[in-house]
């Protein structure tokens, strides 16, 4: 009779896909104090974050970071294993993907068949152990074991060995004498099989041992140990089980290392030799309140991953003392809310529902980078304020800083510290009052700004008085009301999230019921904007800007949206709001069309940085014709497609990003225009033989070309060689630094940038060359001089 064989070859050849390096222009801020797994290489220990690994050097203690930015996806990360043989990083993620880094420089190879086969469920994906063996790696997931070869970078078998050939979970394997184990959960016990054996995909070859579910198996020389969800580490022989020692808690991770065992529960490290004598302990003290992960030894170090201190290091001859290992960086990846100012960022992670439900309540610390340097604020210094959202830097004063609390008021802080938190008691906020729970306090501020004259405008979601003005210089609060069009504040309207404010100081707000509200306290002027007859696509406007013509850019659920005439919106008795229409192939489409918009920026250049829900970040010309830019996960470092918030430096013209995954910067090279040409200058100057990046196709990369700073708003610059022939030219407005043009010179706000090609698209030659600047609103005219060496 022939057996049937359920089990199948997976891959006969990887599928992989080398990743890029954006270091060049992005930046990654990731967390690395949730520590997933730890492992040891060649004289380094390797740490593995949520979503990113770094590295740390136990001879000279330095510390190096693998991101995004190297090229790793940005996924959720389960587990990571070393080669020292082939010098390679292994790292496995909840979503099937396995990367492999290697070398100084972290080349990183995406290996994709585990992710993209379609016949094993999303869900049983997840990679949970690797096991290194004579070139050979045993990937423990959740549907079985795959084996890859590190020699060929290939895959060869996969072993489905539950009854009749099934999935099974599958939580880590080792080898012993020619025989593999695997820790199976799920009641599935140990399986084993002979590795000589050539027929392993049946999974009538693999035998049964022990009973119950297991989540690991590990050896240490001739001697094999597993642990069972019965909190029991177990040494099996002969297939027996003997019980060594019950644990007070789950142990979470298990390895076998330097001839020793090293067993890691919540708040205690085990180490033990081959007969299972206990050699040392880590134990967590009161000073660390946190968890261990996992652990591994070098020496007589104990390195071990805590859920929020990073990687803490312990001699064994003093194991309740440790150093705190990790790189710089935040509290937490999924940050809320971001605020760039005067070259330094504040982060906040509170959180509401999208219908601004802040329940429940997030008591997170805060995160200020400012010097190149993280400065973590835990929650217990933030006066019990929770759910902190927006973010207000006063421009008079930029030390204190205002943070809405979405359900205690506004938290106010002096040098990073919190000095006040302002409520309906001692403030001129007030707390939404809940009919059927008249005693209920709920001051749920969201939404603040400053305007130029220095007041703090903030939103408080469901009561009458919605929008108040703060003045810190005097303390003197107002109120205004919004009854006009939200005749009842409990229940008409659920919540207001973005504000911004134009030149004539008319402020506009983004709700959930009431579409884009304006509000002028100048005559008490209101009016909202939210039906289809008004061009509005939807109810719901998440995001609001006012661009350097005075428009108002509004980004909702269901789309995009530009009212051009804020001036006179009172007085427009048929206002309405456009649809910015763009040619694709020379059709008509919609911008952004059903696109659920996140967040609206606007940069010096009047560019537009559009943050989505799903499809990552848009910088759009300042009309919206053109894309300059387009990240997504597939061709950025950016590790989701779901843009949390954007904030831009004015200063340096550096475009944060928070995504749901992690917080990045992006380098775009626009600039905000000067109001005259008096420090106007051009570098790199001279361009010498070794900067080798002129002739390029595309002027998106500030690192390349010759840039020209310092412009004003409005110029027209010519390139001419000392003899005065027209060598290159570009005009503000028109020459504009888009994806779909192809110019060789462009201008990009205060920036102007030139790819050293000439009128006949031809690099041009050694030489002296003049630039030409005149400003074409003013008449003022400047002249600087440009060595080029090739």
């Amino acid at each position: 009779m022939i057996k049937q064989i359920t089990a199948f070859l997976f891959f006969c050849l990887v599928s992989v896909s080398n990743a890029q390096d954006f270091s060049a222009l992005w930046e990654g801020y990731y967390s690395y104090n949730h520590i997933k797994d730890i492992v040891k290489g060649e004289n380094k220990i390797y740490a593995a974050a949520e979503n990113a690994v770094f590295s740390y050097d136990v001879s000279t203690s330095g510390l190096e970071t693998i991101t995004t930015i190297e090229g790793l996806s940005g996924e959720t990360i389960t587990t990571i294993a070393y080669s020292d043989t082939y010098g390679t990083l292994l790292i496995g993620y909840a979503n099937g993907l396995v990367e492999l880094v290697s070398g100084t420089e972290h080349k990183v190879v995406s290996v994709v068949d585990i992710l993209d086969k379609q016949t094993i469920p999303p869900n049983l994906k997840r990679i949970n152990h690797f096991n290194i063996n004579e070139g050979q790696v045993y990937i423990a997931t959740d549907y079985g074991i795959s084996v890859y070869n590190l020699e060929r970078l290939e895959f060869g078998d996969s072993y489905f060995i539950g009854n009749g050939g099934q999935h099974i979970n599958v939580n880590q394997t080792t080898i012993l004498n020619g025989i593999l184990y695997a820790a199976c959960g799920n009641g599935n016990a140990i399986r084993t099989a002979d590795l000589s054996n050539p027929n392993l995909i049946d999974y009538q070859q693999w035998r049964t041992v022990g009973n119950g579910s297991f989540v690991a198996v590990e050896h240490v020389d001739n001697r094999l140990f597993a642990v069972k969800t019965d909190q029991v580490v177990y040494e099996i022989r002969n297939g027996a089980f003997t019980a060594l020692f019950n644990y007070s808690s789950m142990p979470l991770d298990t390895k076998s290392e330097n001839n020793t065992l090293i067993i890691t529960t919540q708040n205690k490290i085990y180490v033990y030799n081959n007969n299972f004598n206990l050699l040392t302990t880590a134990t967590l003290t009161a000073e660390y309140d946190t968890q261990f992960t996992s652990a591994t030894v070098s020496g007589t170090q104990i390195f071990a991953g805590t859920k929020n201190f990073g990687v803490l290091r312990s001699n064994d001859a003093n194991s309740t003392v440790f150093e705190i290992l990790k790189p710089e960086g935040p509290l937490m990846n999924d940050a809320f809310k971001i605020e760039a100012s005067n070259s330094t960022l504040w982060v906040t992670y509170g959180d509401y529902t999208e219908s601004y439900n802040p329940f429940p309540l997030r008591s997170y610390g805060i995160s200020h980078f400012i010097d190149e340097t993280w400065n973590n604020i835990p929650f217990d210094c933030l006066l019990s304020a929770q759910n902190l959202n927006y973010i207000a830097v006063n421009p008079f004063n930029p030390d204190q800083v205002f943070i809405s609390a979405c359900q205690q008021g506004i938290l106010e802080l002096n040098d990073e510290t919190a000095v006040m938190l302002m409520d309906h008691r001692n403030s001129g906020l007030e707390s939404m009052r809940v009919p059927s729970s008249p005693s209920t306090i709920a001051v749920r501020q969201t939404g603040s700004i400053f305007d130029r004259n220095g007041l703090l405008w903030t939103l408080t979601c469901r009561v009458d008085k919605a929008l108040k003005s703060y003045n810190p210089s005097t303390g003197e609060w107002r109120g205004y009301s919004f009854k006009e069009i939200i005749p009842d504040a409990f229940n008409d309207e659920l919540g207001f999230g973005d504000i911004a404010i134009d030149r004539n100081g008319t402020k506009w707000i983004g709700a959930f019921h009431k579409g884009i509200i304006g509000y002028n306290e100048t005559g008490n002027k209101i009016k909202n904007l939210n039906s289809e007859v008004q061009n509005m696509p939807s109810t719901e406007v998440k995001a609001v800007a006012i661009d350097n013509s005075n428009q108002l850019w509004i980004g909702t659920v269901n789309g995009l949206r530009v009212l051009y005439n804020t001036t006179g919106f009172f007085e427009d008795t048929n206002a309405s709001v456009k649809e910015i229409v763009v040619l694709d192939d020379g059709i008509p489409q919609e911008l952004l069309a059903n696109q659920y918009i996140t967040d609206i920026k606007v940069d010096g250049s009047n560019n537009k940085w559009i943050g989505t829900l799903d499809a990552g970040i848009f910088c759009f010309s300042l009309n919206g014709q053109q894309t300059i830019y387009h990240f997504t996960v597939d061709n950025s470092p950016l590790p989701s497609n779901f843009i949390k918030d954007i904030s831009i430096d004015a200063q340096n013209g550096k475009v944060y990003i928070a995504t749901s995954r992690g917080l990045l910067s992006f380098t775009s090279g626009g600039s905000s225009p000067k109001e005259e040409l008096s420090d106007a200058y051009v570098y790199p100057n001279p361009v010498r033989p070794e900067y080798n990046l002129l002739g390029e196709t595309s002027l998106n990369d500030i690192n390349k070309g010759v840039k020209i700073k310092g412009i004003t708003e409005n110029v027209n610059i010519k390139i001419t060689d000392i003899e005065g022939n027209l060598v290159a030219e570009a005009q503000s407005r028109v020459n504009l630094r888009a994806s779909r043009s192809s110019y060789n010179f462009a201008i990009d706000g205060g920036t102007a940038i030139w790819n050293g090609k000439n009128l006949a698209n031809n690099i041009v030659s050694s030489g002296v060359y003049l630039i030409l600047i005149s400003d074409l609103d003013s008449f003022e005219t400047k002249v600087l001089k440009l060595l080029i060496i090739r």
